[in-house]
């Protein structure tokens, strides 16, 4: 008798699990956020989708909390991945946190395969002051430029089914020496071994290089004799 009341309150608990996941399945199923997909969204869009509420503030925070919103930054969000079944983009999420802006850097260098090491920051530049961002996705990183070299060598790139502004990789490198801290700008042996062992550059990679772009860069932007060099690098 003990036996069985045993397993009659284990199918009992088993039942109402299941029923718990049905309900779960079946909130998400009509749960207005996953519409958003993976695209950040504004906190004045999200208050439209709870317009019938009598604090649609109140449900937003509700929803970060509750970890089905991560938020990028103030009045900004993005639909967790669990929820939406799409992967989250970081470099969309970078080019709306804020803009006008495109990955580059370290982070477009990686990504390109052109270094080996990892990147924990999301890297790029803007056309306004340097700022940067931390949230739930990690580190973002802003360097300021002028307009015009700003749209020399930028590209569009296609991600988890968005797209997302990123330098090509001529840009990237580009951004990189310019944006370093410390670059060689007489010798162009001195700029390989910066390459080599300061950014462990794939140098084999720019004989593919158009050096037109390079060039653009040179002729808008900072150190315009390293940037010569590198074009000198890309024809031997």
């Amino acid at each position: 008798m003990q036996n069985f009341a045993q397993k009659t309150k284990f199918f009992l608990v088993l039942c109402a699990d299941f029923r718990n996941f049905a309900s779960n399945i079946g909130n998400m199923k009509t749960n207005p956020l996953i519409k958003m997909r993976n695209v950040p969204v504004s906190s004045g869009t999200l208050q439209n989708l709870f317009r019938e509420l009598k604090s649609p503030e109140e449900k937003i925070r509700a929803l970060e909390k509750d970890g089905q919103l991560i938020r990028l930054k103030r009045g900004l969000y993005v639909v967790n991945t669990i929820l939406s079944g799409i992967e989250t983009s970081v470099a969309l999420c970078a080019n709306h946190i804020y803009g006008p802006s495109y990955v580059s850097l370290r982070w477009a260098l990686r990504h390109y395969g052109l270094i080996p090491e990892r990147v924990f920051t999301t890297t790029s530049v803007t056309t306004k002051r340097s700022r940067t961002f931390e949230n739930q996705l990690g580190r973002f990183t802003y360097y300021q430029t002028a307009p015009e070299y700003f749209a020399v060598g930028v590209t569009s790139n296609e991600e988890h089914g968005v797209c997302y502004l990123v330098a090509t990789p001529e840009k990237a490198l580009c951004d990189m020496i310019v944006y370093d801290s410390y670059v060689p700008d007489r010798s162009i042996i001195a700029l390989e071994r910066y390459l080599d062992e300061d950014l462990r550059f794939d140098t084999d990679a720019l004989r593919d290089f158009d050096p037109k772009i390079i060039a653009e860069c040179a002729a808008k932007g900072r150190k315009k004799g390293v940037l010569e060099n590198l074009i000198k690098m890309i024809g031997k």
